[in-house]
Order: structure tokens, then C-alpha cells, then sequence
């Protein structure tokens, strides 16, 4: 049986427009982008990277090192570019870039001289993973947050010291690693505050005990010290109990009671409410901690417009011994000693300073 002729012509019609639908959809508006290869030589490349990181135009720069990377894998700037892309990475923020970057120079040059920098690097990034801007200027920390990255960060730093005891970069390594102590301490401690509300004794004692046994040198030794007096306390286990409690009227007379109780609030120095309700803004307690105690911290000195602005008005003159993030990764190691190395520029003038050098050769002339 054949189709009506009208029907025919609406089926032939209907496969035209669908057939020319379809055609459009096959080419689209926008053009493919496609590899040209090289736009200029190795050296050109290089030297544009090096005047965009003197402008701190950091995109650019990254364009640059990344070009001369891919087409000039095996040339005399290679390695040099991919230390100064590390850099690059590292002032654009992107963290996770600037530690896959560090693993493949490490990986791929072990020998290389300076591959201390790479394993530095590296470190610092996984430092920076979780940092935000709350965490960064007001009372709230990281410790009471994920501390995976830190906990990465601190075998970063071990692998460099164990590796390069003598690198310039391992005093600041060592500097790190305190801090993070204290941050993984301060972990343990918030842990064990919890187990004490909801009345895990044995969980709080043994956060605690690991505290006392890990990181002795922290500021959170004290209040550990006074959750295991309490927490023994509370198992009735009375003789250990009172061990810690002797210990605590020999080091820290102030956190026990004259009725020989121990006084776990002022072991952790907590804030009043409108402290906590102001995000550490406002209400900030007076804490008499001794000498063997930790000295006071950058945010305990801090002003009330310092915190109030959140750390851009009013900054103090004095940075603590461990500072916490922001940090800035040292500049990657020169290639010449012509002009003033990365380093010192990197380092804020502490490494390399070319004065230092212009006044001997001066002293030297006369």
C-alpha cells in the first residue's frame, strides 16, 4: 500500500530540515584550538618569565616557564625554569599545582643541587592546603579543623632536614615543624576536651597521654597533664590520679586548687562568651602563663583595631618565633650571580644580600 502523495512531500520535507539541523550542530561557532608548536626560542622564553616574576605578574610567567617546559624538556634552562615555575605556582595560590610540581622535579632530578628547594616547597604548600582568611585573622584554628595537610606538611619538612641537614632551607624547616607541633597538640587536646563532655575518660586520658608523649615541648603539656589528673580521677584510679597532680603543683602550682583538686578550666585558659560569640574578636582574656610556658603569641599581642580589621590595620612590630600563615616560599635558587639572586629577594633579603657585598667591596677599595 502506498503513501498519499502530501504525505510523501511532509516526510521528504521533515528529513531535509532534521538532515540540515544536524549539519549545524556538526560545525560549531568555535574554533579548535590547536598547537603551534614553539612561538620563540628557548632563551626568549626564559627571559620573558624572568622580567614577569620582577613585576610579580605571576600568569604570565607561568605561560612562559610552562611554554619553555613542554617544547625545551631537555634544554638549559629546563631545570632552571621548572624550580622558578615551583615559585610561580606558589604566589598564584595554587597549592595543589606547586606540590605536583615539586614531587616530578624530585622524582625526576634527585641529584640535582638544588633539589633541597623542591622538597621545601613542597612543604609549605601542604602547610597552606586549609588556610582561609577566618582561620587566618581571628581566634579560630586550624587545629580544630583537618590537620591531614599538616600532618603531610611535618613529613615534608623531615624528609628535607633528614635528607639536607646542612640546606639552607632546614633552619626554617625546623621552625616549622614546632609550629606544626603545636598544632597537632592543640588536635589532640580538642579531642580529648570532647571525650570529657561526653564523659570518655579513657578516651580524653589517652589523647592526653599521647600529648605528654609526642609533643612534650608544646604549650598544651599543662592542660594535658591536668585531663589525666581529672580523667584518672573520674575512673577512680585515685593513685595515678594524684602522680599527675603532684607533678602539677611542682610545675604548674596555679592549675590545682587548695583543695587539691585540679582546676581544669584554667588548664585551658578558656574565653569568655563574648570571646567565643565574636570569633576571638572581642572579650580576650588575660592569660598568666610562665616562663617554661609557651611565650605569648602574634594574635595575643594584637590590638583591638588589628583584630577588629582582621589584621590589616594596626599590625605589630614584633612577628612571633613561629609564625603561623601566611607563609611565602623562599624564591627559587638563582642561575647566575650577576643580578640579585631569587633567594634574596624570596627570602626578604635575608639570603644573598648584594649591599652586604657592594660595602666589602667598598671597604676593600679604601
Amino acid at each position: 500500500m502506498s503513501l498519499p502523495r502530501y504525505k510523501i512531500t511532509v516526510l521528504a520535507l521533515s528529513l531535509g530540515v532534521a538532515s540540515a539541523f544536524v549539519g549545524c550542530s556538526s560545525n560549531p561557532s568555535k574554533k579548535e584550538v590547536v598547537d603551534k608548536g614553539p612561538q620563540s626560542s628557548e632563551q626568549v622564553y626564559f627571559e620573558k618569565a624572568q622580567k614577569s616574576l620582577e613585576r610579580n605578574q605571576y600568569t604570565d610567567a607561568v605561560k612562559s616557564l610552562e611554554a619553555l617546559d613542554t617544547y625545551y624538556p631537555t634544554g638549559q634552562y629546563t631545570q632552571q625554569a621548572q624550580l622558578e615555575l615551583l615559585y610561580a605556582k606558589f604566589k598564584q595560590k595554587d597549592y595543589e599545582g606547586t606540590i605536583a610540581l615539586a614531587e616530578r622535579f624530585i622524582r625526576l632530578n634527585p641529584q640535582h643541587p638544588n633539589v633541597d628547594y623542591a622538597y621545601y616547597v613542597r612543604g609549605v604548600a601542604n602547610m597552606e592546603m586549609n588556610y582561609d582568611s577566618l582561620i587566618r585573622y581571628t581566634s579560630l584554628q586550624q587545629s580544630h579543623r583537618d590537620v591531614s595537610y599538616v600532618k603531610v606538611a611535618y613529613q615534608n619538612f623531615v624528609d628535607l632536614i633528614r635528607r639536607f641537614p646542612s640546606s639552607q632551607y632546614s633552619v626554617d624547616a625546623a621552625q616549622r615543624m614546632k609550629f606544626i607541633g603545636q598544632e597537632l597538640a592543640e588536635s589532640e587536646m580538642n579531642a580529648a576536651r570532647f571525650n570529657i563532655e561526653r564523659k570518655a575518660w579513657l578516651a580524653a586520658a589517652e589523647r592526653a597521654q599521647w600529648v605528654i608523649e609526642h609533643y612534650p615541648q608544646t604549650p598544651q603539656t599543662p592542660e594535658a597533664l591536668a585531663t589525666l589528673a581529672y580523667s584518672y580521677q573520674k575512673l577512680g584510679d585515685q593513685a595515678t590520679s594524684q602522680q599527675y597532680v603532684e607533678i602539677l603543683k611542682l610545675n604548674y602550682p596555679n592549675l590545682v586548687k587548695s583543695n587539691g583538686e585540679v582546676n581544669l578550666r584554667a588548664a585551658r585558659k578558656e574565653g569568655s562568651w563574648v570571646n567565643r560569640a565574636t570569633l576571638g574578636l572581642l572579650g580576650r582574656e588575660s592569660k598568666t602563663v610562665q616562663v617554661k610556658e609557651q611565650a605569648k603569641s602574634d594574635t595575643e599581642q594584637r590590638s583591638l583595631t588589628n583584630r577588629l580589621s582582621f589584621g590589616l590595620l594596626d599590625k605589630p612590630e614584633t612577628e612571633a618565633t613561629v609564625a603561623p600563615a601566611p607563609v611565602a616560599a623562599p624564591e627559587a635558587p638563582a642561575a647566575s650571580t650577576d643580578k640579585p639572586s631569587w633567594k634574596n629577594r624570596l627570602s626578604f633579603g635575608l639570603l644573598d644580600k648584594p649591599e652586604a657585598k657592594a660595602t666589602t667591596e667598598d671597604d676593600a677599595a679604601n
